[in-house]
């Protein structure tokens, strides 16, 4: 290895942070969040990267890496600089085939062994300006990506002082600062260069261009050990930088496949497994509201809206729709024919939830009877909505378990216009990304965040069997001071009775 940071004690890399990759993603995050990659994935230039057999969604990432100089911990964004010493060039490479099971941590796509080149050159982080670094990719000589630091939406300062907020940033440790547009899918036989440099500073210091090759692996993963690489059209979409660049048709069109819209969604694998539907189930809204907040998401309840029957659960995933404020041009163009309305409810896949963002007006109807039909013909768990459903006896006749803000009996095109489907919405107050997990009962409705739901779900039901328990020591007579929460003797007693059950 010649790598001039050979044994980092911590690389910590963050997700997003270029303005134009995050609008290339079509998200921009309030703030900055961040992954490990383990010391072993370090290599230096001229060296060799494995695409593992069995995948094809091998991706560079041209990027600036910070190295620490000296300890920080809880420092200020004024002082974080200080505590940089070197600048030099990363590839943050990462296998999109692993990622949907990494769920975020990015442990095995982004944590392979050489998937973390940093050099060759270390740039003295006194001698230059972090807001006027830039960073530029070529993959076999031809440039790919160009951008500096004042395109970030987190400073680097920000970066090292946020981290140390957390834990104590030593002298060797690495921060990976995010790439921008341009990342793309790269294949065996592929070189990729990236170089790092200060072009407003004097004398234009330089990291030299950090050279990858990639090489075809030859050994698969095995399935008797963990889950198989597997990738789909997003991950594709992501990997290659847009669809059109994986050779993917437009978003909602399936004539590559020669099937019917609704055809691709039937083939999309269930995000919600039996077992974990079964515990979203068996969980009620409240304490899983509970839990989400002891996790730091507060903003989980979608306001205002009711169960069209007592008594309903409501378990799936989104499918969202949009509705735009009604505008009489823009419903002669968009309310007619076949509508976003109608392409949600036909495309509708079994499990998911329709999530409707009408705004909160309850002016109009947003569904009816032949809407809620459709949609429970086709499997769906059901629909949330915060504005009004029309043929509101009737739906609830139907069977689909339907949450809104109430009856109406206007139609759509009084107070909506039908806009978009399958983009991030606004439902009573909440956010909703397609294929985040909804849940509804009596006390209303939350959004889960996919990747922590297992998580929720079973601290959720844990609660419930402690406070259950707890009620039984309230009907027998006893004080609830001292017992809900419990203290020490309490929880004692509790542990005790569950080694008995």
């Amino acid at each position: 290895m010649n790598s001039p940071i050979p044994r980092p004690g911590k690389i910590v890399a963050i997700h997003l942070n270029y303005v134009s990759r995050a609008d290339q993603r079509g998200r921009r995050p309030a703030a900055p969040s961040y992954f490990f990659k383990p010391a072993s994935s370090v290599a230096g230039t001229d060296g060799t990267v494995e695409r593992p057999a069995g995948t094809e969604l091998l991706a560079f990432e041209g990027e600036i890496a910070l190295v620490i100089g000296t300890a920080a911990r809880r420092v200020s964004a004024d002082e974080a600089w200080s505590h940089v010493s070197h600048i030099t060039a990363s590839n943050d490479l990462g296998l999109y085939d692993l990622r949907a099971n990494d769920k975020g941590s990015n442990v095995r796509s982004k944590g392979g062994d050489g998937y973390t080149p940093l050099g060759p050159v270390l740039i003295d982080a006194a001698l230059v300006d972090p807001a006027a670094l830039r960073v530029r990719a070529w993959v076999n000589g031809a440039l790919r990506q160009d951008d500096t630091t004042a395109g970030l939406l987190f400073p680097l300062p920000q970066l090292v002082a946020d981290l140390s907020q957390h834990f104590t940033l030593e002298p060797g440790d690495v921060i990976l600062t995010g790439t921008p547009a341009g990342s793309s899918v790269i294949v065996p036989g592929d070189v990729v260069e990236i170089e790092v440099d200060a072009p407003d500073s004097p004398d234009v210091p330089s990291s030299g261009r950090l050279r990858t090759t990639v090489v075809q692996g030859e050994v698969p993963f095995d399935p008797a050990l963990g889950s198989l690489p597997a990738v789909d059209d997003l991950q594709r979409a992501e990997a290659w930088g847009s669809r059109e660049s994986a050779g993917l048709p437009a978003e909602g069109s399936c004539e590559s496949a020669g099937l019917p819209a609704e055809s691709s969604r039937e083939a999309a694998a269930p995000a919600l497994s039996p077992e974990l539907r079964a515990k979203l189930t068996a969980a009620p809204t409240a304490g899983l509201s509970a839990q989400l907040r002891k996790r730091g998401i507060n903003a989980c309840v979608i306001d205002g809206v009711a169960a069209n029957r007592p008594g309903l659960k409501l378990v799936g995933t989104a499918k969202t729709l949009r509705f735009v404020p009604g505008r009489e041009d823009l419903f002669a163009s968009h309310g007619g024919g076949y509508n976003a309305q109608k392409r949600a409810f036909d495309a509708v896949a079994e499990g998911e939830v329709i999530v409707i963002e009408a705004r909160g007006e309850t002016g109009s109807g947003t569904l009816g009877d032949i809407l809620a039909l459709r949609a429970k013909a086709r499997g769906a768990a059901g629909v949330v909505t915060d504005g009004g459903v029309r043929d509101y006896d009737a739906v609830v006749e139907i069977g689909l378990p339907v949450f809104s803000r109430g009856a109406h009996p206007s139609v759509l095109g009084r107070r909506h216009v039908p806009w978009d489907v399958d983009v991030t919405i606004a439902c009573g107050g909440a956010t909703v990304q397609p294929g985040d997990v909804i849940v509804g009962d009596g006390d209303g409705v939350i959004v889960i965040p996919p990747s922590i739901a297992e998580e929720v779900a079973d601290a959720a039901i844990a609660q419930e069997e402690e406070d259950a328990w707890i009620a039984e020591q309230v009907a027998a007579g006893h004080p609830v001071d001292g017992l809900f929460p419990m203290n020490a003797d309490w929880r004692a007693a509790y542990e005790a009775a569950k080694e008995r059950r």
